[in-house]
């Protein structure tokens, strides 16, 4: 590894750090810093930003935001309520499965905002420490990412496998991230079952309602969904927005279905082609990009439609019914936190992805090297350093679509990759997302914090037991569906 190559290493590293320093959008805009640096600084070839992904993820969180507007995410919100109250004494478990489920209909974490304060009523009116449901509500909230058919880690998943001659379809994700996340989440739970004293035992706790004050903030405030009243409007859009992605898992299944259109594609080891009255050689792939088709070098074939252009058009589709049927303001909608949250997560995975993918593409033959011997003996190693990336990038979707490129250029077989899918979930490590921060602060008790020492905070226990149970049951589920010929 050259005294250059470090260096460059330095300012991509240097440009995250600094981007997660500032949060939100300055992520993928400080991103953009480094690109200028590597591009124009030192005359690096820019890569390629992940235009298809970010498409996606447009449109998701567009539906997505229009279905809040409507009042439909009120309703979702309230169920969870309802299923909580009725059964507050397995809270701990039960809330991380809220969170978990709602992350998985709407492709975002940022749903879980008006929940996290009902789970903490009920925790402190049942007795029950609030840091335990809430420090893995909170991880749940996010583990919920991989296994949504809407998120943009899963799509980008997919998209990039694609494009590097593994097919792989959403539902065969899911078949494998869906039950391994479950199961991660279910030891995290019991991991925090009886974690830390209970508020009748906690001295600190005992010591903060000795203060009347602090005991009528702490008792007498309460946070429920369940005095508002949900119009029809607001049902009916939710109905439609699970109507979108049934009908995009319907075609995910069944491929054969979707409309094929007739595409120039380049014969492989095609002879370079000589333009007329020039000197200048083109190639059969440059051919069949300019859409010339050439005997003997390009042949005619019939392509069925991508799932992201599929996945775009049902998407802005329901959203446009909401908006028709369903009372739905959009400029309520762009004001949302669910639109909004996505929108910098565009920003985001722009900015990163852009930077990263010119950095190991100009580097690849390197990397390559230095990494063949661990990747060849350990394919299933690449989990610690998506897990580290996501450390500091804050995305999941951005993880995805800057290593995983990466990792099939150095030889690891798709459904490896997708074992340790789970991986690019890291971010609970540094408390500093937003998720994490808003349950601190949601937790009256204050048994939920960031400890002294920055790392010793109320997520990293529940966080790394799921992060190593979903990765290790992901690869073994993966390679019992790989040896059956499955996926």
């Amino acid at each position: 590894m050259s005294a250059l190559m470090i260096l460059q290493l330095c300012i991509v590293l240097g440009a995250l750090w600094l981007g997660s320093r500032y949060g939100s959008l300055a992520l993928g805009a400080i991103s953009g810093i480094g690109l200028a640096i590597l591009v124009f600084g030192f005359g690096m070839k820019p890569g390629t930003p992940p235009t298809d992904v970010i498409y996606i993820i447009i449109a998701a969180v567009t539906c997505a935001g229009i279905m809040q507007a409507s009042g439909g995410m009120d309703w979702l919100i309230q169920l969870a309520e309802k299923l909580l109250r009725k059964h507050p004494a397995r809270i701990t478990f039960l809330a991380p499965l809220c969170t978990f489920f709602l992350t998985v209909l709407v492709g975002t974490g940022h749903v879980v905002y008006t929940l996290m304060p009902i789970i903490c009523d009920i925790s402190i009116k049942k007795g029950i420490r609030p840091e335990r449901p809430c420090g893995i509500a909170s991880i749940a909230s996010q583990i919920g990412i991989t296994c949504s058919p809407i998120a943009a880690a899963v799509v980008a998943f997919i998209t990039i496998s694609g494009a590097n001659g593994y097919a792989i379809t959403i539902p065969k994700v899911l078949m494998v991230t869906f039950p391994a996340c479950i199961l991660g989440i279910i030891m995290a739970s019991v991991a925090s079952y009886k974690r830390g004293k209970d508020l009748d035992k906690d001295p600190e706790f005992q010591k903060k309602i000795a203060d009347p004050e602090q005991r009528e903030f702490i008792y007498g405030n309460s946070a429920t969904t369940l005095d508002k009243k949900i119009a029809p409007e607001s049902k009916r859009a939710v109905y439609i927005f699970f109507g979108a992605l049934l009908v995009i898992v319907f075609f995910a299944i069944f491929q054969e279905l979707l409309p094929a259109h007739e595409t120039i594609k380049a014969i492989k080891d095609a002879p370079d082609v000589q333009l007329l009255g020039s000197r200048v050689k083109i190639s059969a792939e440059q051919l069949a990009k300019l859409g010339v088709s050439v005997d003997g070098i390009t042949q005619m074939e019939f392509t069925p439609l991508k799932m992201n252009i599929v996945i775009q058009i049902v998407m802005i589709s329901a959203a446009a019914l909401m908006i028709i049927f369903c009372k739905a303001s959009a400029k309520k909608a762009v004001s949302g936190p669910v639109w909004q949250s996505g929108m910098v997560a565009v920003v985001a995975i722009y900015g990163i992805a852009w930077l990263a993918d010119t950095y190991f593409a100009n580097y690849l033959g390197e990397i390559q090297e230095m990494l063949a011997g661990m990747v060849e003996k350990y394919p299933w190693s690449i989990a610690f350093a998506f897990f580290l990336v996501s450390v500091l990038v804050n995305s999941q979707g951005a993880v995805v679509v800057a290593m995983l490129p990466l990792a099939y250029k150095l030889g690891i077989d798709g459904w490896i990759l997708l074992g340790v899918l789970p991986s690019v979930y890291g971010y609970f490590f540094i408390p500093n997302y937003p998720s994490d921060i808003a349950t601190v602060n949601f937790d009256r008790t204050g048994t939920t914090k960031i400890g002294k020492y920055l790392l010793n905070h109320s997520f990293m226990m529940p966080g790394m037991v799921h992060t190593i149970v979903a990765c290790v049951a992901g690869y073994l589920i993966a390679y019992l569906y790989h040896s059956m010929g499955w996926i």
